[in-house]
């Protein structure tokens, strides 16, 4: 579990989310009916380059998982996390999820959007708002002296509370010089349990919530996960600081999520 140690180790991990936030929204901009998923690996690849920066994702591949042959996560509808970048089109009311991640200096920022393709329904439109919502949520409960379950817990009302499931298969995680760090943060569980919080840590808080049930199936290519009812799925991710003053949202520029 990272704690940050000094200033300087916050700056980088400002710079690191930096990066992260105003490639995503870049990559959102470009966003439009009959894109390859591909497209957006080719432009996070040249944010990356042109930043000078390294992918968090690229090569990848925790607990024998095969190594991830991208810089960046494009999972569509009922498609939840880990869609792998490839030659599927993009179709007017989709819900596209980008998932996209950084090393700068030694220091990893995170982040994810759910972006609409064209026109999309209301309910779909409902969805992604209410994800949004409660990774806000949890993001306010991120104050020294809180619990980690008060998170968890502030995600799963904020989305069940709107008629959503939660994701329990995957959920959020400390993150620092190591992408995926001690605790987990789960996005359900009962408030005023876990450890408590501290300033100078530093989490990824990424609610995954479905219009159906939470049930998640793996598919063939041994990462992108699935709704088990096909139904539609949202995500949202923020790195955030815990300092003296509340929760730094370090994955957040003008303009973004």
């Amino acid at each position: 579990m990272i704690q940050l140690k000094s200033d300087r180790e916050l700056e980088k991990m400002r710079e690191a989310g930096r990066h992260v936030a105003e490639t995503l929204l870049s990559l959102r901009k470009i966003v439009k009916v009959g894109m390859l998923t591909q497209e957006f690996n080719d432009a996070a690849t040249e944010e990356i380059a042109s930043r000078k920066v390294m992918s968090s994702f690229l090569g990848y591949g925790p607990g024998g998982a095969p190594p991830f042959p991208a810089v960046i996560c494009t999972s569509v509808n009922e498609e939840i996390v880990h869609g792998i970048p490839g030659d599927r089109r993009l179709q007017n009311g989709d819900i596209l999820k980008l998932d996209f991640g950084v090393i700068f200096e030694g220091f990893h920022g995170d982040s994810a959007v759910s972006v609409p393709v064209g026109e999309i329904d209301e309910e779909d439109a409902r969805l992604i708002e209410a994800t949004r919502r409660s990774l806000y949520a949890g993001i306010e409960q991120m104050r020294a002296g809180q619990r980690l379950g008060d998170i968890s817990n502030a995600v799963q009302r904020t989305a069940e509370s709107a008629g959503y499931s939660v994701v329990r298969d995957f959920v959020g995680h400390g993150i620092g010089r190591d992408l995926h760090e001690a605790p987990k943060v789960p996005n359900f569980g009962p408030a005023g349990r876990g450890p408590r919080l501290k300033v100078g840590m530093v989490l990824a808080v990424e609610p995954m919530v479905n219009r159906g049930k939470p049930g998640v199936d793996i598919t063939s290519d041994g990462w992108t996960a699935v709704t088990a009812d096909h139904e539609r799925s949202s995500h949202f991710e923020h790195t955030v600081a815990i300092t003296p003053d509340g929760p730094e949202i370090l994955t957040h520029v003008p303009g973004s999520h």
